[in-house]
């Protein structure tokens, strides 16, 4: 399978409620909770491509565009963007869309590096 095929094929996609014990005191989803579920995502993502070890090593911008309120559901989506020698990039964005409507909007988006490693917590090539 080529890179762009593996590229395809580990496109993640995860979906989330957002209920009040996830919430801030604006009753909007934590920043850092936000944050967990798309390191998350991206390690799904990056484990999906390489089907080795991989080890976030950062977070290379995250934007916050617009607050999730409870009440909501997300969606996370995945995707490599970048393959390189030992490390790869993820894209992962947060749409949030009402319950009751077919509202949805893209709220947050980061990258996410993440590098293969060996048993012994080596980077090895990513194959």
């Amino acid at each position: 399978m080529n890179i762009k095929e593996r590229k395809k094929k580990s496109s993640t996609t995860i979906f989330k409620a957002v209920f009040p014990n996830t919430t801030n005191h604006y009753d909007t989803l934590f920043g850092g909770t936000a944050m967990q579920l798309m390191d998350e995502t991206a390690f799904i993502t990056a484990t999906r491509f390489s089907r080795q070890q991989m080890v976030t090593v950062s977070s290379d911008k995250i934007d916050f565009q617009r607050p999730i309120p409870a009440g909501t559901i997300i969606e996370l989506t995945g995707n490599v963007v970048h393959v390189g020698n030992t490390s790869l990039k993820v894209s992962v964005d947060i749409y949030v869309e009402e319950m009751y409507s077919n509202y949805r909007e893209k709220a947050v988006s980061g990258m996410f590096t993440f590098v293969a490693m060996d048993e012994n917590k080596v980077p090895i090539k990513i194959l």
